[in-house]
């Protein structure tokens, strides 16, 4: 099997890899085996010491590992470049606080001691999405390793040089041989994989129907996993919030990433009593955007990833449109192409799109609209505004703009999600814990519950 890598401004084809063998495949689990026997045995000033160099290389290495992510999945080159420094980040982040995340944690029982002792597990795959081809794979990668992990990186197979160029991160550092490799493979080889007994457990960040085939093939072999599966995000206006800095961070929480993003702001539910003005300052932000080759620096959009992704916001849009609701601009990708240069007609475009007054019974109910598309609904209250808000099987990030203390309490409270950000676009930190709930996945990457993930949390009584 091939596996190729293709530029989606301009549908170019970059380089095709061959898949492994099965023996290719083979080998690299018997190597991060052995890895494992003695790295695990290294102590945590040398595994940081090794994370630590590692941040070195991507900021020595940002602009080039940029300009890689931005051709092969078409985020903005600056986008780009911020996420190889975010990836720096969290490897600095672990470098620094692993030893105490996982420090021995005494306990008062019958015994002469106890305590609890965090060790690894072992070899981990890993299963990324292609949305943030380097910062999902470190958020992983920095705390299983300080842990005493190895890893095996099955990344989307759009992104496979981002893929090998992030192993060649962890060689460049000097962490033992095997300590992370990447598996050019098709996902359908994955249950053969997890079915092997040296992989301890697994994550994956992605799809829903990925996470559950994933998970099925896990619970069979009684393995952890932990998975990010997509978002449908609120973002909730009330009228008491700074209506002008709701509509900034609004268009920007939308469109971030190309609109790629689990929890990019997908639904604003808004108060009726300033949903005008909000929908005409979200067209003013949105018209303002520049769409176009994402290695220029005036361009604010570039490509979707794939034609895929394309033709489904296409169906969601037509759908939404046939039903009823209103498009306040864009969900005409021809239109958009005509205004491109010659060389990116042929690229994975989608227009920057606003719908309104959507009916119930669209796609928008139920499914995650994966780009540059905003869908605003309009509420009378914050009782109407938490109920829509709650009303879809995802729950992953929420993000609630209000000045009201009352207010906030509720939104906070009542909000299913694994996070809510207040009068604040949604993000990940490496200091706070990340990951969904309901069909958002389960389980935490980040802060000191991310690190725990993959360990034997194991009891110790001494008499």
């Amino acid at each position: 099997m091939a596996i190729a890598s293709i530029n989606p401004a301009t549908g170019a084809k970059l380089q095709v890899f061959q898949a492994l063998t099965q023996a290719e495949v083979a080998d690299r689990l018997a190597q991060a085996q052995r890895t494992f026997e003695h790295y695990r045995r290294t102590s945590f000033e040398q595994r940081a010491a090794w994370m630590t160099a590692a941040a070195g290389v991507l900021e020595e290495n940002k602009q080039r590992f940029g300009e890689l992510m931005t051709l092969e999945m078409g985020k903005p080159l600056a986008s780009a470049i911020a996420e190889v420094e975010k990836s720096a980040w969290v490897c600095r982040y672990y470098a620094e606080h692993a030893a105490a995340f996982l420090a021995d944690i005494p306990a008062q029982t019958d015994a002469s001691r106890s305590f609890v002792r965090y060790q690894p597990l072992g070899v981990i795959l890993a299963v990324m999405p292609w949305n943030f081809p380097f910062w999902q794979v470190f958020r992983f990668a920095a705390p299983a390793l300080m842990a005493g992990n190895v890893g095996l990186l099955k990344h989307a197979s759009n992104v496979p040089q981002c893929a090998l160029a992030i192993e060649t991160v962890f060689k460049a550092a000097g962490f033992p041989e095997g300590t992370l490799q990447t598996l050019l493979i098709s996902a359908d080889r994955l249950a053969d994989l997890v079915a092997d007994d040296r992989i301890k457990a697994a994550t994956l960040t992605g799809s829903e129907p990925a996470g559950a085939s994933l998970a099925a093939a896990c619970g069979r072999h009684i393995k952890k996993t932990v998975l990010e599966l997509g978002g449908s995000d609120p973002f909730i206006v009330m009228a008491s919030a700074d209506l002008e800095a709701a509509i900034a961070t609004g268009a920007k929480a939308r469109l971030i990433n190309n609109g790629q993003s689990c929890i990019a702001a997908k639904r604003f539910i808004v108060a009726e009593a300033i949903a005008d003005r909000f929908e005409q300052g979200l067209v003013t932000a949105f018209k303002d955007l520049t769409v176009g080759d994402p290695m220029a620096t005036s361009t604010d959009i570039g490509p979707m990833a794939t034609p895929a992704i394309v033709q489904d916001l296409d169906r969601q849009v037509s759908a939404c449109l046939r039903q009823g609701a209103k498009a306040l601009m864009g969900g005409n990708v021809a239109a958009l192409l005509d205004t491109l240069p010659q060389g990116l007609r042929s690229g994975y475009f989608y227009p920057p799109t606003i719908l309104s007054q959507i009916p119930p019974g669209t796609p928008a109910d139920e499914e995650e609209f994966f780009g540059p598309v905003a869908l605003i609904f309009r509420v009378p209250d914050i009782d109407a505004a938490i109920r829509l808000a709650n009303s879809t099987p995802l729950g992953l990030g929420a993000s609630a703009w209000s000045t009201d203390p009352s207010e906030q309490d509720r939104l906070i409270n009542e909000t299913e999600a694994g996070c809510v950000f207040i009068n604040g676009l949604v993000k990940s930190d490496p200091r706070l814990p990340f990951g969904g709930i309901k069909h958002s996945g389960y389980g935490r990457e980040l802060s000191h519950q991310g690190i725990q993930e993959f360990v034997n949390i194991k009891t110790i009584w001494i008499r």
